[in-house]
């Protein structure tokens, strides 16, 4: 896949499936925008990608924030001159409890985390991928389609919507030849588990997937820069799995 000349956008960039996916976006010759909260590890992903002969534009922000999330687009186009693709990636995993008086908390921090910004930042990159003729992958989850573990009902609802979002807008934009699609991981090898308190499930995990395997972050970019690639130029409101066969079971 060759990506020379193409200008990406990754949200969620300082690690994980983010980081992995601007880095071989970079090493596919795309021009990245990075996109997130901790500038020091924003800064290790950037040198990264600089190996290959990019630098980066980094962009430090909380996408849960209208007015930091409306910067992202305005900036690119600032830098680059286009947009080619959209990675929505951005998100949080955390644990909620329908009977505990804050929930209502935990629900609007994620959804104003994990979906208002895929709408936001669609919305404002929308009208430059129309000039590029270009497309958008949202980073999803199997949890959109399933219900493994209890109390993470904001999340899973969160993924579920960006699922059907995607599929909206793919039909809204079509036209005008731009796809959309999702991508939706099983468990992978990222700080996310670690973060919402559940490291030690990793193996439980593991053994739940048909392949007795945990995914690594690249192969997710692996499957985002398919998607991104004209190797998929049919594809356009599909959600493509990533589970280890972990649905299966």
């Amino acid at each position: 896949m060759n990506f020379d000349n193409k200008v990406v956008i990754v949200t969620g960039a300082s690690a994980g499936i983010g980081a992995a996916t601007a880095i071989q976006f970079a090493k596919e010759g795309a021009d990245v925008t990075l996109v997130g909260r901790n500038e020091d590890k924003l800064a290790k992903v950037s040198a990264e990608c600089a190996k290959y002969g990019k630098n980066p534009l980094v962009i430090k922000a909380d996408v849960s924030k209208d007015e930091e999330a409306k910067t992202i687009v305005a900036r690119t186009i600032q830098t680059f001159g286009k947009l080619d693709v959209l990675v929505n990636n951005a998100g949080i995993f955390i644990p909620d409890d329908i009977l505990e008086p804050n929930y209502m908390e935990t629900f609007d921090l994620t959804i104003n985390t994990n979906l208002r910004p895929v709408a936001l930042i669609t919305n404002q990159a929308s009208p430059h991928l129309i000039q590029t003729k270009g497309n958008i992958v949202n980073v999803s989850s199997i949890d959109a389609t399933m219900v493994k573990i209890p109390k993470f009902s904001a999340y899973f609802a969160s993924k579920a919507a960006i699922n059907h979002f995607t599929r909206c807008i793919a039909l809204e934009l079509a036209p005008h030849g731009v796809r959309v699609n999702t991508v939706s991981p099983g468990p992978v090898y990222t700080e996310i588990f670690e973060r919402a308190g559940l490291g030690g499930m990793i193996p439980d995990m593991q053994s739940s997937t048909a392949l007795n395997k945990i995914s690594e972050p690249e192969e997710i970019a692996d499957l985002i820069l398919f998607l991104a690639s004209d190797k998929a130029k049919s594809v356009t409101g599909s959600d493509y799995v990533c589970d280890n066969g972990m649905i299966l079971k």
